[in-house]
């Protein structure tokens, strides 16, 4: 690629015009941006869009997104006119449980740094006077939200870009994506091929369409929300002008799915109180023509919940009735995050789909950044094309739990709340037998998790776990505790099957993982390593764990499939290195626990002594009939070791176990009380403690970088770093309440003022405490006193030297 690629953009809605703005703004100047429809009314989701932008979100990185919007746009201005007026949110709650999760809000815009105030009914009837007082019982006022104009801001942007020497096409078809020899070379439309290094479909609700053109499932589902307008309100009269168009903020009736935003002396009515309305694309009117394709006809027998809940609320309306509505489309994925990334197979092919207005500059800065620069400076695993796996792909999943995201738009959603269709995708081999012991299952990644087994409900360390609020005790019960504690005292067996196996091959192996990982992997076969995935920047991609198994066999414990694409996106061409997905064909048992040698000695003629088995080694053996590769590994802070068989034989595996260890006081145990163990040894968790945002130093993982080992990715950024240059670190709370729990993300008050955020929490049921794991500036050393921020209240709690739990690591080593 040159160093100023040709760059074709599917696409002049407010994301691929925001996307031409940032890359002119950073030199990339020949930038092709081709639209279907007419400039810049495209008939897209950008061009019947509300513009409602609310920066408060429980995603980190979906914040950042709105909060650069709002400052993008609000210096913005078309021909003299305003793109984006900050009149502020309101968010009411009518009901208690509304009430309780304004105040988690709160707390996610303290963690973010979003302005945020929560407000009595008074103050939200003074802030927006056509509510009617009784019905409301608090508020969550955001001040420096408001209201985008899409349209307005996409064609500011587009002449900003055009200035610099991008171009603007409409009325061009795209019919197909050239490629040779794996990347990408051209755009044909119906108009002429463009010639490109780069493409990037911000196709909106179209993007699957496009997708397909290049070979790429795109997994997003176009979906009509209800969109209505009143005749003139009295009580707006004389209050806004055309210019300005309101006045007062935004209002949020999550309670009944509803927002309202003034249009002059109208209101407007946006409701997700309606049956999901998946749209086939076959049905939509083509861009250009009479009817405004993404605006399809109003049903108004779907809509009168809606006005009567609106009435009730806004008694005002009483005297109107809706004049004009349309049923909208816009793009709903499987878990309500964007598409951003570039295409496993096809290089040079790019994707930002299923981006609302209130994220859009967020997002085409990302994206322009990680072209530009080879990296996005926001952490955006949750976002990125490549991180579902092959089962979450299958046409009817995505669509029926994108259907489910849009009824869940405006419900309160508990942090381990799972999906409940459709399932199961995938249980590992030991699922009967955890349904025997009635196991109750979560779901990650499609997995089935148990999270604890109710066959364990008489174990006598039930009666002494303590309790917690309501909030924290959903998808918990006492009997997680007292697995951790026979894990501690005794020995458990823990399904790990759902986590990541890749398995990596060939005369260039070592080489390959070598340069790709921090820690020195150049070890005698039967040698296991804990190392990082660094990207350019040094900020962490992931960890991993690398058995070497043989001289050019590895096998990495991963933590999901943004690993293996990042992998095979650095594969050398010569085909001296194979990576492959072995999770599906393998699975894991963690046995763990001060028993472990007595459980699993006596069933193998392998020495699994200490001298004879040592800490963070691999070796092959047969536990009775059953071949296994077990690692003496632990990630709960216990003896023990993770067991690696074939999926065919993890019954077997299961069983041989289950029967030798019943005498010992073997119990099966779940991911809630690995979550708590895991908490009292320090182990962090990438994807909650660690994201790419953060250097090892800064996350206290330090020990596994070998700066002297040679030249790895990610090494020249770390040169003059270490513990001691680090301004900001992952850092190890004690709540002073033993039933606080907290859950995570909450802000973190040191001095009075919001200084870092919660990363993971849960009860150390060993230490007797409640943890809390945060990033903290470096200033808040062990001893000092902090606060929680947990539903409007602030919890002190104190910063703990780590681990918590056998600092000498002498239980791990015996």
């Amino acid at each position: 690629m040159t160093a100023h690629p040709k760059v074709v953009i599917v696409g002049a809605g407010i994301v691929g015009c925001a996307l031409g703005d940032e890359l002119t703004a950073r030199g990339w100047t020949d930038v092709t941006v081709l639209e279907q429809g007419p400039l810049f009314a495209t008939g897209g989701s950008s061009s019947h869009a509300p513009g409602l932008v609310f920066q408060t979100n429980s995603s980190k990185t979906m914040a950042e997104f709105a909060r650069y919007t709002v400052d993008k746009y609000s210096a913005l201005s078309l021909d003299g006119q305003w793109c984006f007026r900050k009149v502020g949110g309101l968010e009411v709650a009518t009901t208690p449980e509304r009430v309780e999760e304004l105040k988690r809000k709160h707390g996610y815009a303290a963690s973010w740094g979003v302005r945020a105030h929560l407000l009595d009914a008074d103050q939200c009837a003074e802030l927006h006077p056509l509510l009617d007082r009784s019905q409301v019982l608090a508020g969550f006022h955001t001040p420096d939200d408001g209201l985008a104009k899409a349209l307005r801001a996409a064609e500011a942007q587009a002449r900003r870009a055009i200035a610099r020497g991008a171009r603007f096409l409409g009325r061009h078809t795209v019919t197909g994506i050239d490629s040779a020899h794996g990347r990408v070379a051209a755009v044909v439309t119906d108009r002429g091929t463009f010639p490109a290094d780069v493409v990037v479909s911000c196709a909106g609700f179209w993007g699957p369409r496009i997708g397909r053109m290049a070979g790429l499932a795109v997994p997003l589902v176009p979906m009509a929300h209800q969109y209505a307008r009143t005749t003139p309100v009295p009580a707006l009269a004389g209050h806004n002008s055309e210019l300005l168009e309101a006045s007062k903020p935004i209002l949020r009736h999550q309670d009944r799915d509803l927002y309202f935003r003034e249009h002059v002396d109208r209101i407007g009515i946006g409701s997700y109180a309606h049956r999901p309305m998946p749209v086939d694309l076959a049905g939509v009117a083509a861009p250009g023509g009479p009817v405004m394709p993404s605006m399809m006809a109003f049903t108004e027998e779907d809509f009168e919940p809606a006005w009567n809940d609106s009435k009730t609320l806004l008694p005002a309306l009483a005297g109107t009735k809706v004049e004009e509505g349309f049923n909208g489309i816009f793009s709903f994925t499987t878990d309500g995050f964007p598409l951003l990334g570039e295409a496993p197979e096809l290089r040079g092919f790019w994707v930002a789909e299923a981006v609302w207005v209130t994220h859009s500059a967020g997002v085409a800065q990302a994206m322009a950044e990680w072209l530009v620069e080879g990296r996005p400076r926001t952490d955006l695993h949750e976002c990125d094309l490549n991180r579902f796996e092959q089962v979450q792909l299958a046409p009817s999943y995505v669509h029926r739990r994108s259907c489910q995201n849009f009824v869940e738009v405006y419900d309160i959603l508990h942090p381990l709340q799972p999906m409940e269709e459709p399932r199961p995708l995938r249980v590992s081999p030991f699922h009967t037998r955890q349904r025997e012991l009635g196991a109750v299952f979560l779901e990650a990644s499609g997995w089935e998790r148990p999270h604890w087994y109710e066959a364990n409900a008489d174990l006598p360390e039930v009666a002494g776990i303590p309790g917690r609020g309501e909030w924290a005790s959903r998808y918990w019960s006492p009997i997680a505790g007292a697995e951790a504690l026979a894990t501690r005292e005794r020995v458990a067996l823990y399904d790990m099957t759902a986590l990541k196996r890749l398995e990596v091959t060939g005369p260039g192996a070592l080489g390959f993982l070598q340069y790709l990982t921090t820690n020195q992997l150049d070890k005698p076969v039967g040698s296991v390593t804990y190392t990082l995935l660094l990207d350019e920047s040094g900020g962490l991609r992931s960890d991993l764990t690398v058995a070497r198994l043989g001289e050019h066999r590895f096998q990495v414990g991963a933590n999901g499939n943004l690993d293996l694409d990042w992998l095979t996106r650095h594969l050398p061409e010569d085909s001296t290195v194979q990576v492959r997905d072995i999770t599906a064909g393998t699975c894991c048992l963690g046995v763990w626990g001060p028993l472990a040698r007595e459980l699993v000695q006596p069933l193998t003629d392998a020495d699994f002594s200490h001298r004879g088995f040592g800490y963070f080694k691999a070796r092959h053996a047969y536990l009775g009939n059953v071949p296994v590769t077990a690692m003496r590994l632990s990630y709960v802070g216990e003896l023990g070791w993770e067991l690696y068989t074939t999926a065919d034989a993890g019954p077997q595996l299961w069983d041989t176990l289950w029967r030798a260890g019943r005498p010992l006081g073997l119990v099966a145990a779940g991911r809630s009380a690995f979550n708590s163990l895991r908490l009292e040894k320090g182990y962090r968790s990438w994807g909650t403690d660690l994201t790419v945002e953060h250097n090892p130093y800064e996350a206290g993982l330090g020990f596994a970088v070998r700066m002297d080992k040679g030249d790895f990715l990610g090494r020249d950024a770390l040169a003059g770093l270490g513990e001691e240059t680090v301004s900001r670190r992952l850092t190890c709370l004690l709540l002073d309440d033993p039933q606080a729990v907290v859950m995570g993300k909450e802000p973190v008050y040191v001095d009075g003022a919001p200084a870092g955020y919660v990363t993971s929490a849960a009860y150390g049921y060993t230490v007797g405490r409640s943890i809390a794991y945060a990033w903290l500036p470096t200033a808040a050393a062990p001893g000092n006193r902090v606060h929680v921020e947990y539903f409007g209240e602030l919890l002190p709690a104190t910063v703990a030297q780590e681990p918590l739990f056998d600092p000498e690591m002498a239980r791990i080593r015996r």
